[in-house]
């Protein structure tokens, strides 16, 4: 099947720098997605956008390019809840990759059983209004509950204005929680502010959260490096990602979120967000435990 892209959709940009930062051994891109080929792995009818191809291939090229060791490939809202391209892309990564699903009260066990042997280690839950319609919480929380006895965590994906009325909600998850982008904090407000101090809290308080300290390139208004690669890009993220790794060192995670969709003003160079991590992660120290420890725990069981 023929797919027309978005209007306007920005393509993923093809020629990434090199890192001059160097990542250590065992490093895991713990957030990425893989899109279609929709020739071979249709779009799903009820998505909000229709991206561009971005293939196993792709993904695990530029893996190499960076020098990650493995992936950790999240279910991208245009395929719904058909996991078969992130599921092929697990079965061909040489137990490189794991992966977060999408799935409906429909699933059935044995399903369950297969992509935990694929290698899903968690389900996804997006409250982000312009991505997905809205899942009724008594369908998630029934989803939650039958993929804790398989050790799988859920990925909650939400705004910050919207933490307060979905608090309640997120601390009865019976199972590992992973936020998403911090929440996607309004970076134009203070670091120290009561928005994200709200969000600090809810890490404080329940031990059994964790968080990407992700995509910069779409919380920043500051926006993208110069021409000439300036290694401070995105600047206006790094006081709320270093607040987050410092505060809680062993429950934070890392990753590009290539192919980054829905992109609006510019498309990433991954080899400059990898230039990212030693502002956010500044010792050794705390970029092993962001970008290996702490993934290789949560998704290899090690």
């Amino acid at each position: 099947m023929k797919f027309e892209k978005t209007p306007g959709w920005l393509d993923w940009y093809a020629g990434p720098s090199k890192p001059r930062f160097k990542l250590p051994p065992g490093s895991v891109d713990a957030h990425c997605h893989v899109f279609g080929p929709g020739e071979q792995f249709p779009f799903a009818p009820e998505r909000k956008y229709t991206p561009c191809d971005a293939s196993k291939e792709q993904l695990f090229a530029l893996r190499d390019h960076l020098g990650f060791d493995k992936n950790v490939i999240v279910q991208a809202t245009c395929h719904g809840a058909d996991n078969r391209a992130l599921i092929d892309a697990l079965k061909s990564s040489n137990d490189k990759a794991r992966g977060v699903v999408t799935v409906k009260r429909s699933v059935n066990d044995n399903e369950l059983q297969e992509m935990n042997a694929a290698g899903v280690r968690g389900v996804r839950f997006n409250f982000v209004k312009r991505l997905v319609d809205f899942t009724p919480k008594d369908e998630l929380m029934e989803i939650a509950a039958r993929i804790a006895p398989l050790g799988w965590h859920v990925v909650i994906y939400f705004e910050a204005v919207d933490l307060p009325e979905l608090w309640d909600f997120f601390t009865a998850l019976p199972t590992t929680v992973v936020v998403d982008h911090m929440g996607r904090p309004d970076v134009t407000k203070p670091v120290d502010g009561p928005e994200f101090e709200l969000f600090l809290k809810f890490m404080r308080e329940h031990a059994n959260v964790w968080s990407k300290v992700s995509c910069p390139e779409r919380l920043s208004v500051s926006g993208p490096p110069a021409l000439n690669g300036e290694q401070n890009a995105y600047r206006d993220v790094v006081p709320f990602a270093r607040k987050v790794v410092e505060t809680f060192p062993d429950r934070v995670l890392w990753g590009t979120d290539w192919p980054h969709p829905n992109l609006k003003n510019h498309m990433p160079d991954d080899g400059l967000l990898v230039d990212f991590i030693p502002h956010i992660a500044t010792t050794p120290e705390l970029q092993k435990k962001l970008l290996v420890d702490n993934p290789t725990r949560l998704y290899w069981g090690a």
